[in-house]
Parts: structure tokens; C-alpha cells; sequence
């Protein structure tokens, strides 16, 4: 039964995360600048608010941002991560010769923690260290990719198949920008995720394989200073870098400036010209860095409804001197919006019912109202009473007579009732008659 409990609760806290996870689908807005990348998305953490999308739910090759996934269910799966120690196998790291993989360099034979690989899984991008956690994890890779699935699937992506945990091509490998932010926003509520994520180095320590520390050192231009270059941006935060030649340059990355946060994903940045060249620009880094000014320059969160805000009224009945019961917002909403648009240019349109009935308690949900920008759905909130009233019951017994007094089957019976007298009428004033002849018969007779 405790076990049952625990599953229980379980699955209803992953539903709330997903569930807060999930992007507003709202108006997304007009960028002044071309994009290298095939797609991408551009959300505010802080409202969970789609501010630009392209090609957002395109099925793509992921690349490394793949390793977002393998984090997750390693990470879930193995319950002591700085306590369990893994064995790097030789038949595992050697599954990636001729690939090309990006390594982190572990050693057959190292004794590393899950924490430890887990560093060198996301900090230098390492196909060995991904290897190694799947087996670990699975027992051998696909089982481990089942997982994978199966944890895209609960997550709500809808669009998502992972073939492999490190992200070298598939055709049978793909995702979509818009599952790769509910995968990365999950990904943000685990321990260590975020931590490790923003590193821009990682000392690994001595093993009994390497005596002495090893500096792994991120993939990411946007977020390190030194190897970024022009890439570089001052406000970037992580998350995660991915090529090879058929999934191009892919990013997922964040970003914090004056109180907002945002997410960029950004994936199919060219890698191979027409020709068949080497491309050594990395778009998905421009392209992040561009949408990140522009929203920071251009966005602005801003309140279109306060909470206890007078939305509209419904007519109300069964209360004594009052007709109309007003509606408030249940609470506060704010949404991105262009810094030189107002909060007024929302469009706020209630959906209530005919009317509703007393007693009304303060606070009871009553009906919605849909808010919308730029003929774009925004969201839809809940409209509350403004006020308890209660039902008088002089109103209400009354309109519960002439409901049964004009209701079919009273009229039904009353006309049956009536049909009846006037049959018992009828029949009485026959009898009676028959009664009088009756008597004049037998008077006669008597004389």
C-alpha cells in the first residue's frame, strides 16, 4: 500500500512539472534579423511565454542537446550520485572508435562517480561518459533508450524518438525545438542540472587510473569568455552545445538579464555548405545571442490584469434586491509584451454563463475570460464572485411553484385532473337525470 502511495505522488508531481513546463502558446513576435538556424524558440522562463518561434515543431536531429535526456534519466535512475562509483568498460567506450565523438577522456578501467561522469557528460560534451551512465543505467544502451522514450513520452513530447544517449546520427534520432524546451525545463528542476550546466570548466579529480586532476572544458562559445570570442555573451547561462554534419550546429542555452530570463533552442545551424565545405561560423551561437538582445532590448513583462480586477457581470436570480452578480479575476496575469505597447491593448474577453444562481459564495468560480494580443491567444483565466449572496428562499420557493405550475406534466395532470371532473360531471348529471325519470316511472306506476 506504501509503495502504491509513493507511486502515486510520484506520478502526480512529475504531471504538475510538466504541466508548469509546457510553453504558453501565445503571440509570438516579429524579429528584425534573418536566423542561420532551421529552427528555434525563444521562451520567458518567467511567464513561460513563447516571445518568438520558428519552425518550432519540425523533427530534427538533436545532436548532443540529446545529452539533456541522458542527464535526466541517469540522474533519476541512479539514486546516490556522489556516493555510486561506475567502472568505465573497455567494451563500452570502444563502441565510439571512427565516430568522431566528442570524448571527455575516460580511461578503461576508471572508477568515476555518477556525479563525476555526469560533469564530463555535460561540460566537454563526452560521448564516453554518456556510454558509460546507459550502461551503468540499463545494462547495455537500448534498454537505457527505452528509458529515454519512455521519458520523452511522459514529459508530453509529442514529437520526440531517441535512438542513442550521446546523439551521433540517426534518422531514427529526432526531436523538435519546442519538446527540447519542455525536456530542458524539466531538466532545470533536478539537482546538480543547472549547477553543472553553467560551468564553463570542470576539474575532474585523480583516479586510480590518472594521478592527477584533469580540467575538462566546456563546448560552449556563448558562455565562456575566453575560447567565445565574438560568440561570447556577458548574460548567457549554459546549457548545452550539439553538431555533426546532419543535425548542423544545435544550442540549448540560457540566458538572465534585469530580473527576466529566457530560454533559446536553437538547432540546424549550416555545419556543410552546398559544397560540402566545412562551415567554421557558428550560426546557432549568433543566432542565440541576436534573440536574447532583442528580446532584452524590445520585451518588457507586463501586468494586463490585477488580481480582484472587475472583468463583467452575470445575471443573478433567487436573490432578494440584487440581479446581477459582479465578476472579478481570480488572479494576477502578466505576459510579455513589446516595451511601447500598453497593457490596454490586450483584448479581455469574458465567457460566462446565461446566469447563475444564489447562494454564491466569494471567490466561487464562475466563469473564464480569454486574453489575447494581436488577434493571439494569451491565456484564459478564471472569473470569481466578487461577493457571497445568499438565496432567498421567499424568491426561490416561489419560482419553484410556477417552474411546477407551468411545467408539461403539471399542465399534463391538471388537464387530466380537469378531464376527470368534467367526465364525473357529465356522468353525475346523467345519473341524475336517469334518477328523476326513474322516479317519474315509478310514481306513476303507483297511482
Amino acid at each position: 500500500m506504501k509503495k502504491c502511495l509513493t507511486s502515486v505522488l510520484t506520478l502526480l508531481l512529475t504531471i504538475c512539472v510538466i504541466v508548469s513546463s509546457a510553453p504558453v502558446s501565445a503571440a509570438a513576435y516579429n524579429i528584425d534579423f534573418t536566423l542561420n538556424s532551421q529552427a528555434a524558440l525563444l521562451v520567458n522562463l518567467d511567464t513561460s511565454t513563447v516571445v518568438f518561434e520558428q519552425n518550432a515543431d519540425k523533427k530534427m536531429e538533436p545532436a548532443s542537446t540529446t545529452k539533456i535526456m541522458t542527464f535526466i534519466v541517469a540522474s533519476e535512475q541512479i539514486k546516490d550520485l556522489s556516493g555510486t562509483k561506475i567502472t568505465v568498460k573497455k567494451s563500452v567506450i570502444d563502441q565510439l572508435q571512427g565516430t568522431g565523438s566528442s570524448l571527455s577522456g575516460v580511461l578503461e578501467g576508471e572508477e568515476l562517480t555518477a556525479l563525476q561522469l555526469l560533469n564530463c557528460l555535460m561540460v566537454p560534451s563526452g560521448n564516453d561518459a554518456a556510454m558509460v551512465l546507459a550502461d551503468y543505467v540499463g545494462g547495455d544502451i537500448g534498454k537505457f533508450v527505452n528509458l529515454m522514450n519512455e521519458k520523452a513520452k511522459e514529459l508530453g513530447c509529442k514529437n520526440t524518438h531517441f535512438a542513442n544517449p550521446h546523439g551521433l546520427h540517426d534518422d531514427q534520432h529526432y526531436t523538435t525545438a519546442r519538446d527540447l524546451y519542455v525536456i530542458t525545463k524539466y531538466a532545470m528542476t533536478l539537482p546538480y542540472f543547472t549547477d553543472i550546466t553553467s560551468q564553463t570548466r570542470y576539474e575532474l579529480p585523480a583516479t586510480n587510473k590518472y594521478p592527477k586532476p584533469r580540467t575538462l572544458v566546456t563546448t560552449n562559445y556563448l558562455t565562456d569568455r575566453y575560447i567565445g570570442g565574438s560568440y561570447y555573451y556577458r548574460y548567457a547561462k549554459g546549457i548545452k552545445t550539439g553538431s555533426h554534419d546532419q543535425a548542423g550546429y544545435c544550442l540549448v542555452s540560457t540566458a538572465i538579464k534585469d530580473g527576466y530570463s529566457y530560454m533559446a533552442i536553437a538547432l540546424h545551424a549550416p555545419k556543410i555548405d552546398s559544397a560540402g565545405k566545412s562551415i567554421t561560423t557558428r550560426g546557432e551561437m549568433i543566432d542565440s545571442k541576436k534573440l536574447y538582445e532583442w528580446a532584452f532590448d524590445s520585451l518588457q513583462i507586463k501586468t494586463v490584469v490585477e488580481s480582484g480586477t472587475s472583468v463583467g457581470e452575470v445575471p443573478l436570480d433567487y436573490a432578494w434586491n440584487k440581479d446581477k452578480l459582479l465578476l472579478v479575476a481570480e488572479k494576477s496575469y502578466a505576459t510579455i509584451l513589446p516595451k511601447g505597447v500598453s497593457a490596454s491593448s490586450v483584448l479581455i474577453t469574458p465567457k460566462l454563463p446565461e446566469k447563475v444562481e444564489a447562494p454564491v459564495k466569494k471567490g466561487q468560480v464562475v466563469g473564464t475570460a480569454v486574453l489575447s494580443y494581436a488577434n493571439q491567444e494569451l491565456t484564459t483565466i478564471n472569473l470569481v464572485a466578487s461577493e457571497s449572496v445568499e438565496r432567498s428562499e421567499l424568491l426561490h420557493s416561489a419560482d419553484v411553484a410556477k417552474k411546477i405550475v407551468t411545467s408539461v406534466w403539471f399542465l399534463a395532470i391538471a388537464g387530466i385532473i380537469v378531464a376527470l371532473v368534467i367526465v364525473y360531471l357529465v356522468l353525475a348529471l346523467l345519473y341524475n337525470k336517469k334518477r328523476k325519470r326513474l322516479r317519474k316511472v315509478k310514481k306513476y306506476r303507483d297511482m
